[in-house]
């Protein structure tokens, strides 16, 4: 009896244990496993009693986290690594973190295309039609359909980015409707607006003269120049060195970029303002009140030291550069400070917002999770994700204002701050609207100087519609002209008289016409017919 028991025990275990290995078998046999279309890892069942299921769960229930590598086609970037409170944060809602890698130049993104050596995520600026292929990368429009039907995305930002496949394979930041701008009254635009710093001790020793014209502006440099001849009367930002005052001559474009003129695009070289700017820019160094060594710095921080040493009166930057300068003053110990000029000196004063949108996340084909990845950018472009990224974590960084902007705990000015936590540069999607609001702090010059900017701009979307293919003709002659035009215009800056300047900027036109300008405007023109009917 007890050896039939025995026997009975014996097959039990056997049949118990062979249906334990069948089971094992059927379940990892199949190549996409049961859990496809699930939150958790393809090769881990969240089912599986054998599994570890250690790892500490996110917001949207991610068991583990996915490391994606990154790279950021900006050579510029502050942000070197994944770190930060706010890196974290996203990371503990997506379930994913990001290696990062920063472009040695403007060359290396280009290679990595040709080459077919990709990450699984790239965020530039250039280049979006190489890598808006679908050999290279994910269209968003089926990634969105297959992972993510819930993540919405208007029809304008839609339509500004599809391809000519009717694929949209990103969605870039820093683009708001006009509409959107005109109900958002505390949006007030970023930093890439252009502003001019002067020091408030000297401006008090002068009598504080009146700033309200442009010739008001030049009367006070050679005041200064008379008064404190140690002293640079103007410094300007490598980077930043024309952008002020073409908005006071009323230049519609920056350089490399086209304006409408009666209804039609042309290049910013056309702009029938343009030689009378030349001609300014040419008197404030004829008249000493700028250094020739400015048109030949070898980085963006020389005219910074310039500054907050001691050695300039004004600094010619973008609308922050005050509140930066004052920061790095107080750590200097200095016991100056500066003040922003007005951002309009013209009644001809105009900036005009022809942004589409500036950078742009693509997922390439050699991307590990395409479902994590674009889960990450639905997150970032929620509500939630686009003030963690620009604001920081809610209650820490920022609380919110009932009349509908963020009081922020910190000052955006502190790039130590700022970089440290991660704050605003993890912005792979996100909109002009709050990064807009980032820049409103009530009571500070920034705000001032970005109100002023705002009353002075317009908006026109479809001509920064007007962008040139790589690879193509038009992209070509483009080339050519921008950097005749950059070897060019500094002979027109130090020329020796207003009669040299003018000589010179008639060569320049000149050489343009005969690398192929009329070809680009009429390129440029039929693109611009085109790309209209998007904004009506």
């Amino acid at each position: 009896m007890r050896g039939q028991q025995t026997k009975r025990l014996v097959l039990s275990l056997s049949i118990i244990m062979l249906l334990t290995i069948l089971s094992a078998c059927s379940g990892g046999n199949s190549g996409e496993g049961s859990n496809k279309g699930s939150n958790t890892s393809p090769n881990v069942s969240a089912e599986d009693p054998g599994a570890d299921n250690s790892g500490t769960e996110t917001a949207d229930g991610n068991q583990d986290v996915e490391e994606l590598t990154l790279f950021i086609n900006h050579s510029w970037y502050p942000i070197k690594e994944w770190k930060g409170s706010v890196a974290d944060k996203i990371t503990e809602k997506t379930g994913v973190k990001l290696k990062v890698t920063v472009a040695t130049d403007d060359k290396q993104l280009p290679l990595m295309i040709a080459s077919g050596d990709l990450p699984d995520l790239i965020f530039t600026a250039s280049d979006i039609d190489r890598l808006s292929n679908s050999n290279i990368s994910y269209p968003w429009n089926e990634l969105v359909e297959k992972y993510a039907p819930n993540f919405e995305i208007d029809p304008t930002r839609i339509a500004i980015n599809t391809m000519e496949d009717g694929n949209f394979y990103t969605i870039r930041n820093a683009f708001a409707t006009e509409q959107e701008w005109e109900t958002n009254k505390f949006a007030l635009g970023n930093d890439g607006n252009p502003g001019i710093a002067v020091r408030e001790d000297i401006m008090n020793e002068l009598g504080n003269p009146e700033l309200k014209t442009l010739d008001d502006f030049v009367k006070l440099l050679g005041m200064v120049k008379e008064k404190h001849p140690e002293l640079v009367p103007l410094v300007m930002d490598k980077n930043w060195i024309e952008s002020y005052f073409m908005t006071q001559f009323g230049i519609e474009a920056g350089f490399g970029s086209w304006y409408e003129n009666e209804g039609k695009a042309e290049y910013y070289l056309k702009h029938p303002k343009m030689l009378e700017f030349f001609k300014f820019m040419n008197s404030l160094y004829r008249n000493g009140f700028i250094l020739a060594e400015n048109f030949a710095h070898a980085n963006d921080q020389i005219d910074d030291e310039y500054a907050v040493s001691g050695k300039a009166f004004a600094h010619s930057h973008t609308v922050s550069v005050a509140e930066r300068d004052n920061i790095s003053t107080k750590q200097n110990g200095a016991a100056y400070t500066f003040k922003m000029i007005p951002s309009s000196l013209s009644e001809e004063a105009v900036r005009v917002n022809t942004g589409v949108g500036w950078s742009g996340t693509f997922i390439t084909k050699n991307n590990k999770n395409p479902e994590k990845s674009i889960k990450l950018l639905q997150f970032l472009a929620s509500d939630e994700g686009k003030k963690l990224t620009m604001f920081g974590i809610e209650g820490e960084h920022w609380t919110w204002n009932e009349e509908g902007y963020p009081n922020l705990n910190y000052n955006t000015a502190d790039s130590d701050f700022v970089n440290s936590n991660g704050i605003k540069w993890w912005f792979l999607y996100s909109d002009a609207i709050v990064e807009g609001l980032w820049g409103y702090v009530p009571g500070t010059q920034t705000t001032q100087a970005l109100l002023e900017t705002k009353a002075i701009t317009t908006y026109k979307p479809e001509v920064g519609m007007i962008q040139v293919k790589a690879d193509s003709e038009e992209k070509t002659i483009k080339t050519k002209i921008d950097e005749m035009v950059t070897n060019e215009k500094v002979k027109i800056y130090l020329a020796k008289s207003e009669e040299e300047a003018v000589q010179s900027y008639e060569t320049m036109m000149k050489n343009a016409e005969k690398i192929g300008l009329q070809k680009l405007d009429a390129w440029a023109n039929k693109t611009f017919e085109e790309k209209q009917s998007l904004f009506k």
